[in-house]
């Protein structure tokens, strides 16, 4: 019997499990889940009869080193900066692994190691980065194989609330980690290629430099711009390209109220605040706003921030209990960002009914025989509940799929990678579609740039 480990059974863990589990008895699996609180991991297991759950704390040796040295592929669900460790022992014992998360530094640095034993560590397979670079490799690679010079190339992911479920003015939920939505775009300036001029957003104006996007009847959203889309030239080939382009998606009029925060200071996460767990929601607010006898916190704010008080965005802040001179922080030494995360996840935390729902476009330009096409392809999943959200399926199914393919000897590359390659993405995409993951593809006229956007 072959073994998968899986290290971690969070919420993003339950489409994964589920996958492996179901295939267990038919492609002779042994499932072994790890987590911190083994009553966790004995949840997911639903029953199947080759699956067990261990306690497993990543840091202790010990214990991390004896799981995997069970297994013949190991899954790391960590978060992405606990991810090394696991593959330093994968490394040494001569195991293949399997990550959803960005290549580090110090993942990059063990490539020739995998090399050497013939292993395959398979990164960024999961939604995105992951569904992205194979949906868009696909395309590309068909572009270039018919003779055409790519030019242009966008694109657009985002964990938003599906329609029904959308129960606030800022027609947003948290469906993944609420502080990578609180810190999003921080730590340097956004970087892309526009028409073959370099340029460069500072954190403090990104959420006020969107594109706007119409994506295949689910309406009108916005993005605004990742950290660093130049360095995915090199990466899909495409050195040469004029406009390069990745964005986050938001509906329309989220990232003008964000700003907000940005520019009063809640989203920074470089200091504590003193007593910060006694201070109430209005106290917090208040911290960030000049000192007036007179004037209350509400006028203070909107005088500041020019909000009219008729405009729907005063009513924003409003709904998010920011004025509430009753509610408590009640976090000790935290920082702005920390406390902001709480405020809104008491506001924006998905029902138990509540639905999540995953967006995902790209814009493709190219030249054939001195023509210029456009070609757009969008993916729109709902999830099914709690459990099993969009979310999950979107970067479980794919580490799920990836992790078999390499014990079945389907991936056979050695090395630290990303799924770019056809003998990755080819299979998988084709899977993900029985699981309804697909993405819808149509040919428009070619328009070079957005002409809607203003984030040039």
């Amino acid at each position: 019997m072959r073994n998968i480990l899986i290290i971690g059974a969070g919420r993003s863990s339950s489409s994964l499990i589920k996958y492996l589990l179901e295939k267990s008895r038919t492609a002779d699996l042994h499932i072994c889940i790890g987590d911190v609180s083994k009553e966790a991991a004995a949840q997911k297991i639903q029953g199947y009869e080759n699956a067990s759950a261990i306690e497993l704390d990543v840091f202790i040796k010990e214990a991390r080193e004896a799981a995997i040295q069970q297994a013949d592929v190991v899954i790391s669900m960590l978060p992405a900066r606990f991810h090394i460790e696991v593959a330093k022992d994968c490394v040494r014992f001569g195991k293949h692994m399997v990550t959803a998360s960005y290549i580090s530094d110090e993942m990059k640095a063990l490539d020739e190691a995998a090399k050497e034993k013939g292993l395959v560590f398979m990164n960024e397979i999961g939604l995105d980065p992951g569904i992205d670079h194979m949906s868009a490799m696909q395309i590309i690679d068909r572009i270039k194989e018919d003779g055409g010079n790519m030019l242009l190339f966008e694109s657009f992911c985002g964990g938003l609330v599906a329609p029904e479920s959308d129960t606030n003015l800022w027609n947003y939920k948290f469906t993944w980690n609420p502080r990578n939505v609180v810190l999003a775009g921080q730590g340097g300036a956004s970087m892309f290629i526009q028409e073959g001029t370099y340029k460069y957003i500072p954190y403090h104006k990104l959420f006020r430099r969107t594109e706007f996007l119409t994506i295949n009847g689910s309406g009108k959203f916005e993005a605004y711009a990742n950290r660093d889309s130049l360095k995915y030239r090199s990466i899909y080939g495409l050195e040469d390209i004029k406009t390069m382009y990745r964005g986050t998606v938001r509906k329309v009029g989220f990232s003008r109220a964000w700003n907000v925060f940005v520019q009063l200071g809640m989203t920074d996460d470089t200091y504590t605040i003193e007593n910060s767990e006694h201070l109430s929601y209005r106290d917090f607010t208040n911290l960030f706003l000049a000192y007036s006898p007179s004037d209350s916190v509400e006028l203070k704010f909107r005088s500041y921030l020019k909000i009219d008080q008729d405009d729907l965005m005063w009513e924003k802040f409003l709904e998010l209990d920011l004025f509430n001179a009753s509610k408590k922080v009640g976090l000790k030494n935290a920082t702005p960002a920390q406390i902001l995360q709480k405020i809104l996840m008491d506001s924006w935390t998905l029902e138990s009914d509540d639905k999540d729902m995953i967006v995902m476009h790209h814009i493709f330009g190219y030249e054939k025989d001195g023509t210029k096409h456009q070609i757009e392809s969008s993916m729109v999943i709902k999830g099914d509940d709690q459990t099993y959200t969009a979310m999950a399926k979107t970067v479980g199914l794919p580490v799920a799929m990836a992790a078999l393919a390499i014990l079945d000897g389907k991936i056979k590359t050695p090395g630290v990678q990303l799924p770019i390659r056809k003998e990755v993405y080819e299979p998988i995409l084709k899977e993900l579609e029985e699981y309804g993951i697909l993405f819808h593809e149509k040919e428009v006229p070619y328009l070079g740039y957005n002409p809607e956007s203003v984030k040039g």
